[in-house]
């Protein structure tokens, strides 16, 4: 056996090691600095959560977003964080689907929610955009609407005048931050379940 032929089988050995990327976790947000700790980088946060439990950094530019591979609940995911800003959140998500040759099914999309109070999360296997501009992106250039979604609440506008951009754009609370903290780290908790076919327990357990 020639030398080229070892590296070749060690290569193929990690390869299959690693796994097949099974599913996409997107956590939805803005990029940049000035857009850190807002309440539309909920996803961000979330997912940057779950990264950090796993030890990986979400650092490898793909896909128009920043990426991590790691492994959870003996699954072999992706987290992405789209760079494309909310708006176009879909182009991102589907060149990853795409290259991975992943169902919509095996999706998992974490983002902000202003129906639900700071804290509180809800799980669905599937529904509408809400008005989302994140999610409205991804139904749109999918096709699809029956893929997984947590949902992470940030709070209603303080009035219904209130402009909504400046909303969700503005910063939590001291108060709220903490909330924050906990509702990413229950959203991680839902991600584990959900990858090894609990959502129903997931729903159970963190919906509110």
């Amino acid at each position: 056996m020639s030398i080229f032929d070892i590296f070749d089988r060690i290569s193929s050995d990690s390869q299959s090691a690693r796994g097949k990327i099974e599913y996409v976790i997107a956590g939805l947000g803005n990029p940049g600095m000035q857009y850190e700790g807002t309440r539309h980088n909920a996803g961000f946060i979330a997912v940057d959560t779950l990264a950090g439990q796993l030890g990986v950094s979400i650092d490898r530019m793909k896909f128009r977003g920043k990426t991590a591979e790691c492994t959870i609940s003996g699954v072999r995911c992706l987290l992405l964080k789209p760079d494309t800003f909310m708006n176009l959140s879909g182009e991102s998500v589907v060149q990853a689907l795409d290259f991975y040759k992943i169902d919509a099914s095996k999706l998992i999309v974490l983002y902000d929610d202003i129906s639900l109070e700071p804290g509180r999360l809800r799980i669905r296997r599937k529904g509408s955009h809400g008005g989302h501009n994140g999610m409205r992106s991804i139904i749109e250039l999918t096709g699809r609407d029956d893929f997984q979604r947590i949902k992470i609440g940030v709070g209603k506008k303080p009035h219904p005048d209130y402009d909504l951009a400046k909303w969700v754009l503005g910063k939590f609370s001291p108060e709220d931050k903490e909330k924050i903290k906990v509702s990413a780290e229950n959203a991680c908790e839902c991600v584990k379940l959900m990858v090894q076919g609990k959502t129903d327990e997931a729903m159970n357990r963190y919906n509110s």
